[in-house]
């Protein structure tokens, strides 16, 4: 079944090249497009879509505001942001306010679907040149311990693309493996760094050079 997409955005032209360049891909489907916050809210209540493709700097309501009301009337629906903005501030609120995924407008069509099958399949997607500002986050973590017994070659080659924000599924296309094998790798590598999360995940390949 394809996976079912709600536009958000205040430029009708963008709105446009996207529906176009969604629509080329049978495993996607435009239910609709929303120019403004209350627009998309009552869209995505009626045409209940599996992911919204959202603006941040929407007229009125802002993106940040949306997603907050999104997630409490559709806790299941998946909020990828499609935004100009590449402030770390900004990412983290958007992320913080339960946004799935962030996205930068300088995306090229490719990394678009990627990023919305990701969220899809529960991933989050953060822009790769977004990815390093989430370390600031872990100030409240503190340091990542030592594996409590050596990582294999393989599951460093899994910690290092994780660390540079590949989902699950390009790190198998990438290492030839199944997704499957990449999950369990991921989860056998999180369990041996005492590691609960991407963000203190990348934070241990920045200090082991592993970026």
């Amino acid at each position: 079944m394809a996976t079912r997409v709600l536009i958000a955005d205040d430029h009708p032209v963008l709105r446009s090249g996207l529906r176009v360049l969604l629509a080329a891909d049978p495993e996607l489907e435009v239910v609709g497009e929303a120019g403004t916050g209350e627009e998309t809210l009552r869209l995505a209540e009626e045409l209940r879509p599996d992911v919204v493709l959202l603006d941040i700097g929407m007229p009125g309501e802002s993106g940040i505001e949306t997603v907050r009301r999104l997630k409490a009337e559709l806790p299941a629906l998946k909020v990828l942001f499609l935004t100009m903005h590449e402030e770390e501030g900004m990412l983290l609120e958007a992320l913080g306010a339960g946004g799935d995924g962030y996205l930068i407008k300088r995306a090229d069509e490719a990394e678009i679907v990627q990023a919305i099958r990701a969220v899809r399949r529960g991933d989050v997607y953060v822009h790769p040149a977004m990815t390093r500002a989430l370390l600031s986050q872990v100030e409240t973590t503190g340091r990542p311990q030592e594996p409590v017994e050596p990582l294999t070659s393989r599951e460093i080659d899994v910690l290092r693309l994780l660390a540079r924000g590949n989902t699950n599924r390009q790190i198998a296309e990438l290492l030839a493996l199944s997704v499957r094998t990449v999950e369990s790798h991921r989860a056998n590598l999180m369990g041996k760094l005492g590691l609960s999360s991407r963000v203190e995940l990348v934070t241990y390949a920045e200090e082991h050079g592993l970026l």
